[in-house]
């Protein structure tokens, strides 16, 4: 009894863990084949899921703005709206219609780098994938503490408590995905509707008190054109700390990532999902210059810094100071229910990464298509960064900044190469200075603040490291999603009797090529002409891909018959093959192999995971043994 109990329970708890997780069949699908999507919505109520990442950076974004650039802070934020609204925009505009499906630019760039490049560059970029997501929910969970504890009705003894209020934030985020979590939509609109209208409120009260003031405008200005002689100088500093404002351009990688939420078909998707970006960003647009604007003017410069009452909450400072501790704290409600949902945001975007792309590279173990153990490993990746930067949100910006700016780079670089290589010239101009500017800017934050690329530097080397491992230890999968035969390779089957495929690496494919392997063939397996053999010839395009079609074609060639086929693996594929005609015809193949000239077995397993070819019969019996566990029932391999 006692060593049964803990059998039950580990039993129990994987189950748990596992629930939910999509079937995966190699022998008839994909890793992902055949799921569902989700239910589709108007862009609107789209933009709102958005809308938690994107407005929620209103939050945090003006302190941050204040302490980057003090008096400079509008004009800084004037020309970070500039460039959201003619360069970010017009960027995922480009995505939008490039890459409907919501893998966003990564896609792009994957096509525009085919093989191990396009791949490699993507795991790369997933690590900034991570530190945006990660950092979000880090960075907003912590300002949704700041709110909470700079609220005049919490207790004064829990103002040191913002390092473990955030880890429960944290937690408690956790613990809603793995409880399931649905209707995530219909909460995004709610939230985002009342926190845009009570932040129109803060804003407008705000923007009311500058005009009944005049005086505090000549005071800003009059501190402005102290500090910065001239014109050229604002703009040469705001350019330099634009960098430091660039989380007020998140949520556009988001924007395009739920675009299969949008209702309708492709070119209604395609045309709300532009609509969805373009108001998001002008609405947005509004909010930063009118609050950074109203903020800087209204709030004393000290109250910004680290343990002053706006540090990381300044429209919250002027909600409660214009209008009431009891509107004030209406507004932190709001404040810190939409953090605690960009949280979401990012953790649900995490986990719409990995079966987007990491499955399909053969690249994550099988267990990360379920939620729950995903769920569990970016809570405790979550739970350290908030220990490491001690849960201060303008600690976290430049690494937020630095994944922001990654995947905006990232974007622009690849409009720019899909407009180049298209040939529309005068689209890639502009898009090309796009780049170069947010080159620019991601350079300049990774120099001031490294933690940034440190974190996704780490986050990159885990992927790829995880990945590659996995991708070899799932190898020897029988990863075929489908199987067909034209008319002629259909019609060499039915016309013999048992099936004899003699396994060729095309080469000049001549006459000689073909008698000789004949000849071979009978010397090493005694197999005669009159018994219909086939000669089987695969080639290998790509050998980065994990899982394919199959598609077979006769052809006859100085007299010979010949079955030929691409795959990604020339093992992989003559496995399945073996496996489908043996299904579809009643009998079991025979296939017949040159024992390979002596070699490294390191060399041919690399030759293998990275080429697709390696020591072919060994790696065939061994595809066929783990996809059919009953011997009788294999078919068979001969090697001579």
């Amino acid at each position: 009894m006692s060593t049964s109990a803990p059998q039950r329970s580990e039993s129990g708890v994987r189950r748990w863990l596992l629930h939910g997780m999509p079937r995966s069949d190699a022998k008839t699908t994909g890793p992902h084949h055949g799921e569902v999507p989700g239910h589709q919505h108007p862009w609107w109520k789209v933009m709102c899921l958005t809308g938690v990442d994107y407005f929620s950076t209103l939050g945090y974004q003006p302190g941050i703005a204040a302490l980057a650039a003090g008096t400079l802070s509008p004009v800084a934020t004037l020309l970070l709206v500039a460039l959201t609204l003619f360069g970010a925009l017009p960027t995922y505009r480009a995505v939008a219609e490039q890459s409907p499906n919501g893998l966003g630019s990564l896609s792009m760039l994957e096509r525009l780098l085919p093989g191990w490049r396009g791949k490699l560059l993507v795991l790369f970029l997933l690590g900034f994938v991570a530190t945006a997501f990660i950092v979000t929910i880090t960075l907003s969970a912590a300002d949704a503490t700041a709110h909470l504890l700079h609220n005049p009705f919490v207790p004064a003894f829990l103002a040191d408590w913002q390092v473990p209020v955030t880890l429960v934030l944290i937690a408690a985020l956790g613990g809603v995905f793995l409880a399931g979590f649905s209707e995530a939509i219909s909460i995004a609109v709610v939230l985002v509707a009342v926190y845009l209208v009570l932040n129109v409120v803060v804003v407008a009260t705000a923007l009311q008190r500058v005009l009944a003031s005049p005086g505090l405008v000549g005071d800003w200005r009059a501190a402005l054109t102290a500090e910065y002689s001239s014109p050229v100088a604002m703009i040469a500093v705001s350019l330099y700390v634009m960098p430091k404002l660039a989380l007020g351009l998140s949520g556009f990688e988001t924007g395009v990532a739920v675009m299969p939420l949008v209702k309708g078909d492709l070119p209604r998707r395609i045309g709300g999902a532009k609509k969805l970006l373009t108001t998001a960003a002008l609405i947005m647009s509004v909010f930063l210059i009118s609050s950074s604007f109203a903020t800087t003017v209204l709030i004393p410069a000290e109250e910004f810094a680290e343990g002053g009452k706006a540090n990381g909450r300044a429209l919250a400072y002027l909600a409660h100071a214009y209008l009431g501790d009891w509107f004030g704290t209406a507004y932190d409600l709001s404040t810190i229910a939409i953090l605690w949902f960009a949280g979401a945001s990012a953790l649900a975007g995490l986990l719409n990464i990995v079966p987007r792309y990491l499955p399909r590279y053969g690249m994550a173990p099988d267990w990360s298509r379920a939620t729950r153990p995903m769920v569990l490993i970016f809570t405790a990746v979550s739970f350290l960064i908030t220990l490491v930067f001690d849960a201060d949100v303008e600690a976290q910006g430049g690494a937020y900044a630095t994944g922001v700016l990654a995947l905006i780079l990232s974007a622009a670089v690849a409009v720019t190469l899909s407009a180049w290589k298209d040939g529309r010239i005068r689209a890639a101009v502009p898009f090309g200075l796009v780049t170069v500017v947010f080159a620019y800017a991601t350079v300049a934050n990774i120099i001031e603040r490294p933690d940034g690329l440190v974190i996704a530097a780490f986050f990159a080397l885990g992927i790829v490291v995880t990945s590659l491992i996995s991708r070899a230890t799932r190898s020897t999968e029988l990863r075929v999603t489908s199987v067909s035969l034209d008319d002629q390779a259909r019609r060499y089957l039915n016309e013999t009797g048992e099936i004899h495929l003699i396994a060729n690496k095309p080469n000049a494919r001549d006459c000689k090529e073909y008698v000789d392997k004949a000849r071979e063939a009978w010397e090493l397996h005694r197999l005669r002409s009159n018994e219909g053999p086939l000669f089987l010839e695969v080639t290998v395009p790509d050998a980065s891909e994990f899982a394919s079609e199959l598609r077979v074609v006769g052809e006859e060639r100085h007299g010979f018959r010949i079955l030929r086929m691409e795959s990604s693996t020339i093992a992989n594929a003559i496995a399945a093959l073996l496996l489908y005609l043996r299904d579809e015809t009643g009998r079991m193949p025979h296939v017949y192999f040159h024992w390979a000239a002596e070699g490294n077995p390191i060399g041919a397993l690399l030759r293998y995971l990275v080429l697709g070819g390696g020591d072919i019969p060994p790696l065939t019996r061994e595809v066929l043994r783990q996809a059919e566990p009953d011997a009788a029932r294999r078919p068979l391999v001969h090697v001579g």
